[in-house]
C-alpha cells in the first residue's frame, strides 16, 4: 500500500471536513479544546471553476486546515446564502460534519467509479491549492459526501508542510493565512 508523506493511505480517508458558522471561533475552539493547530486559512474566496449540481456558483467561502495526528481536519464557512453543497447541509441538518476527503492518483477514474455507484457529482472546482476536486453525493448511503481530491507533487508538499507544522506545535501562531 502507498502512503501520503503525512501517513495516510493513498485512496483512503485523508481529510474530515466540517461546515461551521464562524470559522474564527471554530479554529479557536478546536485549538483550545482539542489541541489542534496551527490552522492554515484560505479565503474568503469565490470558487474559480465552481459548479454546483452542474451550474456555475459564486458562493464565498473560507477554508481552514489543520492536522489531528495524521488526519487533516478542514473547517468550511460559507459567507452567503447562495445555493451550495454546504448550504444544502446547513438547511437539512445544521452545522457539523460534511464530508470525507480522499486523495486520488487517478482523479477521472475515481470520480467515474463513484458516479457509477450512484453518487452524482454535487460540486466540482479547482481548489486554492491548484488541484481538481469533486464532491460526490453519497448521502443516500453515508452520513456525508465524499470529496475526491486530485493528488499532485505540489499538493503533497503543501500537505506535508501543514503536517510538519502540527508536530510538537506549542500553541504559538495558531492561525496562518495561505494565499
Amino acid at each position: 500500500m502507498k502512503y501520503h508523506p503525512f501517513g495516510q493511505a493513498v485512496g483512503g480517508i485523508s481529510q474530515i471536513a466540517y461546515v461551521v458558522a464562524d470559522i474564527e471561533r471554530s479554529m479557536k475552539d478546536f485549538s483550545d479544546r482539542l489541541g489542534m493547530g496551527p490552522w492554515f486559512v484560505s479565503g474568503p474566496f469565490v470558487p474559480r471553476e465552481g459548479l454546483y449540481r452542474g451550474k456555475p456558483t459564486d458562493m464565498r467561502v473560507t477554508l481552514a486546515i489543520a492536522f489531528a495526528g495524521h488526519v487533516m481536519i478542514e473547517l468550511i464557512q460559507q459567507h452567503d446564502d447562495k445555493p451550495s453543497v454546504y448550504r444544502e447541509m446547513i438547511e437539512t441538518r445544521g452545522y457539523g460534519f460534511h464530508h470525507w476527503g480522499i486523495c486520488s492518483e487517478d482523479f477521472d477514474r475515481d470520480v467515474e467509479r463513484y458516479v457509477g455507484a450512484g453518487y452524482p457529482v454535487a460540486f466540482s472546482d479547482r481548489s486554492p491549492r491548484g488541484v481538481r476536486i469533486a464532491y460526490v453525493d453519497a448521502t443516500r448511503d453515508l452520513p456525508g459526501m465524499i470529496e475526491i481530491i486530485e493528488s499532485s507533487d505540489r499538493l503533497q508538499s503543501i500537505d506535508m508542510d501543514y503536517f510538519a507544522a502540527s508536530q510538537n506545535w506549542d500553541g504559538t501562531d495558531p492561525v496562518r493565512r495561505w494565499p
